[in-house]
Parts: C-alpha cells; structure tokens; sequence
C-alpha cells in the first residue's frame, strides 16, 4: 500500500510539472509567434531601409531609363520616391528595378519587389491576385499609325495586323471594340513597346496599340494617333495580396496627393495632364 501511495504521488508530481512546463512552453510559443506577426510589410520596408519597386524602363513620360543620366525617369518613377520618403524619410531610399508587362507580376510574386509602379491595369481578374491602390491615372486605349496609310478610326483598321505588347489587357480590350464594330483583326505580339514601334515603321504591323498616353512617346514625324479612343484604363500600385498594411498606406498617400494638387503637378512635368 505504501509502495502504491508513493508511486501515485510521483505520478501526480510529474503530472503537476508536465502543466507547468507545458504551459510554460505554450507561452513561449505564443510570444515568438507574436514577435513574428508583430513585423508588418510596412515595418519591414523600414527595417530594409529601402523599398524595391518594378518600373517600366521604356516608356517615354511613364517609366524610362534615360541614357545620358543612366537614372529612371518619369510620372511612376517620381510616385516611387515620394512614397520612399513617406516610408523611410528619404525619396533615395528606392530601387528601381525594369519590368515588362510580362515580367512584373512573377517579379512581385516571388518576393523581388515591394509593389510594381508600371502602367499596371486595374482588373477584376488581376484583383484576384494582387492588391491594386485606387487609380493614380486613367487612360485610354488608342492606335498609332503610320500617317501614309490614312486610317481614320478603329473600323478603318478592319483586317489589319494589330501589334500589341504580350501579356497586357490591350488584345482584350481591341477584340471588345472590334465585336461591337463588327470588324476583326490579326495580331502580332511583341515583348516591348520599342519593338512595337520598330515593326511599325518596317510595315511588319499596320498599326501599333496600347494606352493613347504611352503612344505619346513614339509619335514622329511619320506616325499619327487615331483620335477616337476606347476602353477606359485606370493605372493602380501593386502589391502582394497578403499586404494589406501597405496598400492601406498607398491608398491613403494617393488620396492626399490628388487633394494637395502634388499628382497634378506630377503630370505637367511629364506632359500627362
């Protein structure tokens, strides 16, 4: 009987120290998960010291790499250093990395960028994915062409080769205005906008399309753009959809900067307004 009390009584303290232990160890746990969760995607840019944003690299007034400053240059550009100096104090504190509309989303997926600056369409399928800021611009789509030719409007380019940059909405939105039109196309897809512009000159395509403010920066002397345009195209910041801090924060940079006029000034420096 003894022997049985005393065999209890150890179990019963061994008991007693397993809870204590075992909540011991819980809280533990709880703190380290809460120090983890506590570094938000806002923090962590603070931490960084830096923000990494994807910018295009070759459109003329939007995003470009100017090859005499060897710097990037334009309205999104200059969006990027304003929110870097919201962010960490200085707008120096960003790095610009070049993207295409190909390249942008994976870029921003795996982790190599904090948000993408780049001409970015807002769509509902896109939404399923990332989180967009309200718009910071809004655009059309149009068609640049070569002035000889003496197309008129969208129906006029009726059988007509099509050259669009892959991986955007442009195709989407052209196949919309040629199924209300009653006209069709064909299509040629090309990775930039300078190789567009280039096989429009060597009559590769008839005509080159995308939003009418980027077809600003290929105008010349020889190519014109169509004066009707369509599909209203609204341009939002990017970020993954797990920040939700961070677009938040976007969002509410924007709203002040439509209202102190600072977006506004941004477009008369880049002849956008």
């Amino acid at each position: 009987m003894k022997k049985t009390k005393k065999l209890l009584g150890a179990l019963s303290l061994a008991l007693l120290l397993g809870l204590i232990v075992g909540c011991g160890s819980g809280d533990g746990d709880k703190s380290a998960d809460s120090g983890s969760k506590g570094t938000t995607d806002i923090q962590k840019i603070k931490d960084a010291g830096v923000i990494k944003v994807g910018v295009k690299e070759d459109v003329p007034n939007f995003g470009y790499m100017n090859p005499d400053t060897n710097k990037n240059e334009g309205m999104e550009p200059d969006i990027a250093r304003l929110i870097a100096k919201e962010l960490t104090g200085s707008e120096d504190n960003v790095e610009f990395v070049g993207v295409t509309a190909k390249t942008r989303g994976p870029l921003l997926d795996n982790g190599e960028l904090d948000m993408v600056i780049a001409t970015f369409t807002i769509t509902d399928e896109r939404k399923e994915t990332y989180n967009f800021t309200t718009p910071y611009y809004k655009d059309e789509v149009g068609f640049l062409v070569r002035k000889a030719d003496k197309f008129t409007d969208t129906a006029s380019l009726d059988g007509k080769t099509i050259g669009v940059v892959q991986s955007s909405t442009t195709k989407e939105a052209i196949e919309k205005q040629a199924k209300e039109l009653g006209v069709s196309f064909k299509y040629q897809e090309l990775g930039s906008y300078p190789e567009l512009k280039t096989a429009l000159t060597a009559k590769r395509i008839d005509a080159f399309s995308v939003d009418k403010s980027i077809l600003t920066g290929y105008v010349d002397d020889n190519t014109e753009i169509l004066k009707a345009g369509f599909s209203p195209q609204e341009y939002g910041i990017a970020t993954k959809k797990a920040n939700t801090e961070l677009n938040d924060t976007l969002n509410k940079s924007i709203e002040k900067w439509e209202k102190d006029g600072t977006l506004e000034k941004i477009y008369k420096t880049w002849n956008l307004d």
